[in-house]
Parts: structure tokens; C-alpha cells; sequence
């Protein structure tokens, strides 16, 4: 398949032409080029949970499938976007069970929030990055927030509301909010907790 390309998480954005899409922008370790990928909401958001440390009150399913795997032995060692087809991305979970290795098909969204919570790297193909891979410019890389996330934010920041509370307030409505899966609450109420320490 050609030389293989190590990618990072650069970011998460709403997407502009489906209501309900996400776009997760994935850079290359060493180089400028970046991959966007286009996802649903559900899997922004569990991406979105283990990049900002929120731990759910309940597993969503790519906790379940990760603790599964983890229960029968099975460890996810690397996960490899290895094709692009009429603009679509198919991934590959590269796992191992008793020193045998198993490539499982996957979509990219699902490989990638599994990737995430087993700390794997994340690869595509040179061949792929050279079809797909685009330079955004320095403005373009500060990548916006879902708006929902935005719209809470919003919601948030007025003076009458998160930064009159106490720490032990604060700590009592994040567990409120997980206890509820409002996520996108959740991690206002943490940034706040966090802008205090």
C-alpha cells in the first residue's frame, strides 16, 4: 500500500453542509497536510468525551466495545485509514489476541474513538494524503467548536449564571450534567472548574 503516514487529532468543527455532521480534521505528525473527515454526531461526540477527559455515567458503545475487547484479551494496536472511495474514507482496526494479529473493517469515525480510549496511533497511506490531505491556512486552524457547544457556551457566560457559583456548586452541576448525559453542559461546567485552579 505504500509508506504509511502517522496522524494526529488537529480538531473538531460542525459541519457546514449536513445539519448533523461534524468534521474531524486529522494532521499529519510531520508535515502540513490535513485530512477532514466527515462524521455523524453521535461519534463527534464520543470522540469529543475522551479528548476532553469526561467520563460518561454510563458506557456509551465505543466504551462498551473497547471494554470488551479489553475483557477477551483483544488490544487495539494501531488503526489505519487504508482506503478513499467516491469520497469516502474506510478504515481498519489493527487488533491482536494471543499474538495473532486481525485487521477488522471499520468506519473511520468508529475506529477513531476507539483509537482514543486505547491510546493507539492513528495512520493512513501516503497515497491517500496526496489525494485528500489539504493545507489549511494559520486562520483556518484555530477550528471552531460544534455549535452546540458554542450555543452553550453562550448560554453559560452570562453573570448570573456559572461564574457565581462556588467550586462546590460547580462540582455538584458537572455531576448533575454527566449524571444526565448533557455532555456539551459538562464540559462548559469543567472549563469553568478548570479556569479556577
Amino acid at each position: 500500500m505504500g509508506e504509511k503516514i502517522e496522524l494526529n487529532i488537529v480538531g473538531l468543527t460542525s459541519g457546514h453542509s449536513q445539519r448533523n455532521s461534524y468534521t474531524l480534521i486529522l494532521g499529519e505528525e510531520n508535515g502540513e497536510l490535513k485530512l477532514p473527515v466527515v462524521i455523524g454526531s453521535y461519534e463527534a461526540q464520543s470522540i469529543a468525551l475522551v479528548i476532553e477527559g469526561l467520563t460518561p455515567q454510563r458506557p456509551l458503545t465505543h466504551d462498551l466495545m473497547f471494554d470488551t475487547f479489553t475483557k477477551y484479551g483483544i488490544s487495539v494496536k494501531e488503526v489505519v485509514i487504508d482506503q478513499l472511495k467516491e469520497g469516502v474514507f474506510y478504515a481498519k482496526l489493527i487488533t491482536e489476541q494471543n499474538g495473532i494479529e486481525f485487521a477488522v473493517d471499520s468506519r473511520t469515525s468508529d475506529a477513531i474513538a476507539l483509537a482514543l480510549r486505547a491510546k493507539c496511533s492513528i495512520f493512513t497511506y501516503k497515497n491517500i494524503m496526496d489525494d485528500a490531505g489539504i493545507i489549511y491556512d494559520d486562520e483556518e486552524t484555530d477550528l471552531d467548536e460544534p455549535e452546540h457547544i458554542q450555543e452553550q457556551k453562550e448560554k453559560t457566560s452570562s453573570p448570573n449564571s456559572l461564574s457565581s457559583l462556588s467550586l462546590n456548586e460547580l462540582n455538584q452541576e458537572l455531576d448533575k450534567a454527566i449524571q444526565v448525559e448533557d455532555y456539551d453542559k459538562a464540559a462548559v461546567i469543567r472549563d469553568e472548574i478548570n479556569s479556577r485552579s
